[in-house]
């Protein structure tokens, strides 16, 4: 399996060299040359796997000869032995039709950890090989950071630089990655918005006097390594709901578009996906995209739903390489025109892929406590503001099938936004015991202005060079 960038001139790679590289060298994003799809009844042999197994089936056609399919399923089973359930992402019934897959039973109480905690173990174990040493630059708006650090503190041969929007992350997402006090771990507040660290983070990587320095690496979701591994949870929700026989909906809680872009990639894979619902709040950007085709970026409006604040989706650039042809010098200029003007529209065949199977709804404020109380009342279930914006859109959703049930996938612990919770519903979640002691722990982080040149002087500063 090789692979191959968006913006059609960086070299193709295999699966190792994605892994480390993350951000291509055009500016683009990785994807396979070609789709790996399973048939039916590869599908239906999978039923009853124990998550760990599934993960290392669905993976093995994507990392192809970089890692033998033995060694992939101890690193499957290493990551996943730390959640909390034995089913590592479990569903739970609402009603006759709607169903929430729990995404947050990680170390850090979010589905980044699904992805990141295997993400972590493939970059020792490329780095085991090699005489190197990488830097992993990110951005996050509230969960990645955590479950990145988590997975990556007190490893060999890494340091991690994570850039977070001051102020505008909820306190406990910003302890779980403040309060880890490893020396290759480094906590940044910018001044600005999750966009403006995006920013810097993909300048970053084109920015030649670093990368000949460093050797810069990602862990958001533009690092195919950790969308992959999200591809697993729809298959395992699908097969207990009676795939690859019956149809599944997702919703899909949507900011930088790579956990529904990983849905996509199900389907492509041969997974019976009946739609994609992409689920916004007011900062709806790919809402817009998908039902206009207006792709034009707005203010940035800070909501209880924080890893939703986003205007400027990284992923959406994947499905528009993917659905408008694979022709990848045409996305380049259409990419330069956006990133110069904040807007464009879409092709019309890159609207028509997209609606082959993804629809969108946007959820306000009072939408999104709205679902939360009506899932509380109607089926005891307490959600965060992410997973009610989901379920919106999930229940609002129009011309589905009557059999086809409707998966909302739950993205965070409610613990991890316990005001908007309380605001809702009158509960107010507790933190689980094992990280219940947050609160009382050791804070470290930065705080630098919003300024790429600072923050580049930041990271070079403390980095390990190449080779070091």
């Amino acid at each position: 399996m090789d692979y191959v960038s968006t913006r059609g001139s960086a070299p193709a790679l295999d699966f190792e060299g994605v892994t480390l590289a993350g951000l291509a060298s055009d500016g683009g994003l990785y994807v396979p040359r070609e789709w790996p799809r399973f048939t039916q009844d590869e599908i239906a042999a999978m039923a009853g796997l124990p998550y760990a197994e599934l993960a290392a089936k669905v993976m093995q056609p994507f990392v192809g000869d970089s890692i033998a399919p033995d060694r992939l399923l101890e690193l499957t089973r290493e990551a996943y032995g730390r959640f909390a359930h034995a089913a590592v992402t479990p569903l739970v019934q609402l009603d006759e039709r709607h169903w929430v897959l729990e995404l947050f039973h990680g170390p850090t109480l979010a589905f980044k950890d699904v992805a990141l905690q295997l993400l972590g173990l493939l970059f020792e174990e490329f780095l085991s090989k090699r005489d190197d040493h990488i830097t992993i630059v990110g951005a996050t708006s509230g969960d990645t950071g955590s479950a990145a650090i988590d997975a990556v503190a007190g490893r060999a041969k890494v340091d991690i630089f994570m850039l977070h929007p001051f102020g505008r992350v909820s306190d406990v997402q910003r302890r779980q990655m403040t309060t880890v006090l490893a020396p290759n771990v480094h906590n940044i507040a910018i001044d600005g918005s999750f966009d403006d660290a995006q920013a810097m983070v993909k300048r970053m990587f084109a920015d030649t006097a670093m990368t000949g320095r460093f050797a810069i690496s990602a862990v958001n979701s533009i690092n195919w390594a950790r969308l992959m591994a999200q591809v697993v949870y729809y298959f395992a929700s699908a097969l207990q709901l009676g795939a690859p026989c019956r149809k599944v909906a997702f919703s899909v809680p949507t900011g930088n578009f790579g956990d529904v872009f990983a849905g996509y990639v199900a389907a492509k894979m041969g997974l019976p996906v009946e739609r994609l619902i992409v689920a916004t709040n007011v900062n709806d950007i790919v809402a817009r995209a998908i039902a206009s085709g207006d792709y034009s970026c707005g203010t940035v409006v800070p909501t209880a739903a924080p890893s939703m604040d986003i205007q400027v989706s990284s992923n959406f650039e994947r499905l528009l390489f993917d659905a408008g042809g694979r022709d990848g010098a045409a996305l380049a200029a259409q990419m330069t025109g956006f990133e110069a003007s904040k807007a464009m529209q879409l092709t019309n065949a890159q609207r028509e892929g997209a609606a082959a199977l993804f629809t969108s709804a946007r959820a306000d404020a009072g939408d999104m406590s709205q679902a939360m109380r009506w899932a509380f009342e109607a089926a005891g279930q307490v959600l965060d503001p992410h997973t009610a914006i989901g379920l919106h859109a999930a229940r609002a959703a129009e011309g589905l099938p009557a059999d086809v049930p409707v998966v909302t996938l739950a993205t965070a612990h409610p613990a991890k936004f316990v005001d908007a919770v309380e605001r809702a519903t009158g509960v107010r979640p507790p933190l689980p015991a094992r990280v219940g002691d947050l609160f009382e722990r050791e804070e470290r982080f930065d705080h630098l202005p919003g300024d790429y040149d600072a923050v580049a002087a930041y990271i070079a500063e403390r980095a390990t060079p190449r080779n070091g």
